[in-house]
C-alpha cells in the first residue's frame, strides 16, 4: 500500500502505446544471474513495486530458461489488467546445454518463442514484445514482419527492439510500429546517444534503460565482483567489474557522492536521476528499468524519479561514461555498439 505522495509519475510507451508508470521494474534478478533469490521476498517486491505506481515489468524466455516467466505468472493472473507485460525472444537457450547460446530472429523461431512465453506467463496476449538480440543474417522486414502478425493475431499487443542502432530501429519502425527500444544506459553507459536515442526521439519511440545502475556498480553495493561477489554472479565475467578495471571505475563515482550528499540521497538515487532525467534532454519518454529482488530497494529507486538534478550537477557527471575502464560484456558482437 502507499499514498499518493509516493506514487510515481506516468508516461507513455510510443506514440500510441501504454501509459506507465515512469519506471518500471526488471525482474530477470529474480531467477537468475546474480545468485540466490528468496522467492517469497521477490514476490512481495512485485507487489510493493505496484503499490508505488511501477506498471511495467520487464522478463523474457532467456531469463532462467523460461523460469522467470512462470515465476511472473502468479502475479500476472492477479494484477493483469494493472500491469503492461514485457517479455522477449531471440536468445536460445538449452536446459541440455548449460553452455549453448544462439540468436534467433526467424520467422518460425519467433511463432514457437511466443506460444512458449504465452503458455509459461499464463495469458494470452503480451503487452510489449521485443526482438532481445539482432540477427543481422535475418532481415529485419521479415523478423519484424512476423511480429507485426502477433500483433494482427491479437498475441501481442505492441512491439519493441533491444540493442538496434538508429538504422536498425527506423527500418523496422518503416515495417510495424514499434512502441519502445531496451538497451544498456546509464552514467557507465551511453553508447546509445551515438544514434538510437536520437532516432528514437524523431520517431516517437519511448527508451526503455536497462542496467540504469550499472548492475548495482552505480550504487557502491561492491567494489569488484571477482571478490565480493558469489561464485554464480555473472558479473564476474564483466569485464569493468573486476580487477584494475573496478579499481579505476570505482574511483569514477566520486561525482556521484557529491551529488548525493547535496541531495541527502543514495548513489543509486542519483543515477536513476540521471537517466529519468534523460527524458527531458532529449525529447522522448524514457522509462528505466532498474532490477531488484527487495521491497526496500524499489520504494528506494523510485523516490529518484522526485529528485531533480541541477544543470551545474548534470555538468559533473557529464564526464563519466566516457572515462569508464573495460566494455559491457565479453563480447561486445551482439549490441547496437557493434554494429554503428
Amino acid at each position: 500500500m502507499s499514498d499518493d505522495t509516493s506514487r510515481i509519475a506516468t508516461t507513455t510507451l510510443g506514440t500510441e502505446g501504454p501509459a506507465v508508470g515512469v519506471q518500471g521494474l526488471g525482474c530477470m534478478g529474480m531467477s537468475e544471474f546474480y545468485g540466490d533469490t528468496d522467492e517469497a521476498a521477490a514476490r512481495e517486491t512485485l507487489e510493493t513495486a505496484l503499490g508505488v505506481g511501477v506498471t511495467l515489468y520487464d522478463t523474457a524466455d532467456m531469463y532462467g530458461i523460461g523460469d522467470n516467466e512462470e515465476f511472473l505468472a502468479p502475479f500476472v493472473k492477479a494484477h493483469r489488467d494493472e500491469i503492461v507485460l514485457a517479455t522477449k525472444f531471440a536468445n536460445e537457450r538449452k536446459r541440455d546445454d548449460s553452455s549453448y547460446r544462439a540468436i534467433r530472429n526467424d520467422p518460425p523461431y519467433i511463432r514457437q518463442a511466443v506460444e512458449g512465453s504465452l503458455r509459461r506467463l499464463g495469458t494470452d496476449v503480451i503487452d510489449l514484445y521485443y526482438m532481445h538480440r539482432r540477427d543481422p543474417a535475418v532481415p529485419l522486414s521479415e523478423s519484424v514482419g512476423a511480429m507485426g502478425e502477433l500483433v494482427t493475431e491479437g498475441k501481442v499487443r505492441w512491439l519493441g527492439l533491444s540493442e538496434v542502432t538508429g538504422a536498425e530501429l527506423r527500418e523496422a519502425h518503416a515495417v510495424h510500429p514499434i512502441s519502445a527500444i531496451q538497451s544498456e544506459w546509464s552514467l557507465f553507459s551511453r553508447d546509445v546517444e551515438q544514434s538510437a536515442v536520437g532516432a528514437a526521439a524523431e520517431l516517437g519511440i519511448a527508451f526503455v534503460p536497462y542496467s540504469p545502475l550499472g548492475r548495482g556498480f552505480l550504487t557502491g553495493s561492491f567494489t569488484d565482483a571477482a571478490t565480493e561477489l558469489g561464485s554464480g554472479d555473472f558479473r564476474q565475467s564483466q569485464p569493468r567489474f573486476t580487477g584494475e578495471n573496478a579499481r579505476r571505475n570505482a574511483d569514477l563515482l566520486a561525482p556521484v557522492r557529491a551529488v548525493a550528499e547535496a541531495h541527502g540521497a543514495t548513489l543509486g538515487q542519483i543515477a536513476l536521476a540521471w537517466v529519468q532525467q534523460r527524458a527531458a534532454v532529449h525529447g522522448l519518454p524514457v522509462v528505466p528499468i532498474p532490477g531488484t529482488r527487495k521491497s526496500a530497494r524499489v520504494l528506494e529507486n523510485t523516490a529518484a524519479t522526485r529528485i531533480t538534478l541541477t544543470p551545474a550537477e548534470l555538468e559533473l557527471l557529464e564526464p563519466i561514461a566516457a572515462r569508464v575502464a573495460g566494455d559491457r560484456y565479453p563480447d561486445m558482437s551482439s549490441t547496437s555498439a557493434a554494429r554503428e
